[in-house]
């Protein structure tokens, strides 16, 4: 027995038609089935495909406040430029760029229209994990030179004349 991948991700939203025009136009998402007035589950809800993954958006109360929790799909670096001006087109709130390590790919963050934080992501858990590691790799001091008990910066060098602890 063991799970064998992500079944689908639900998404509740206000306006599913302005949630179609995102993940069809802004994302390239499939739109597969539509609910209509014939609701089978909780709401009015519509199916997409998106990179291979089954996206639901139901109908309902939208997140009352934003956080950083996401959902991150892999793209390609250069694609990037072009979904910024889809979304930014389709008047999502496009995101600042968060710090990021040299190495561990490149991300354009987003929130939908209802406080959804959606992440589109040019690397892969290999890459960033070996950044990750590298940023964690001490850099070498130059011969001679070391750290203290403090984390100090000393030295093995003689002191120069009159430079001694007194």
């Amino acid at each position: 027995m063991s799970i064998s991948g992500i079944s689908h991700l639900t998404f509740v939203v206000h306006d599913l038609d302005r949630t179609a025009r995102l993940l069809v136009e802004g994302l390239d998402a499939r739109e597969v089935y539509d609910s209509g007035d014939r609701p089978h589950s909780l709401s009015r809800e519509k199916f997409f495909e998106l990179g291979g993954v089954w996206i639901a958006a139901m109908e309902g109360e939208p997140l009352p406040q934003r956080s950083y929790r996401h959902v991150a799909f892999a793209v390609e670096a250069g694609d990037l430029p072009t979904y910024r001006a889809r979304l930014d087109a389709l008047g999502v709130d496009i995101l600042p760029p968060r710090p990021r390590i040299e190495g561990e790919g490149e991300s354009l963050y987003f929130h939908d229209f209802d406080n959804h934080l959606f992440e589109l992501h040019a690397g892969t858990l290999e890459a960033r994990l070996q950044a990750y590691r590298a940023a964690l790799t001490p850099t070498p001091l130059p011969s001679g030179e070391g750290l203290d008990q403090t984390n100090s910066r000393i030295s093995s060098a003689p002191l120069p004349p009159g430079a001694g602890l007194g």
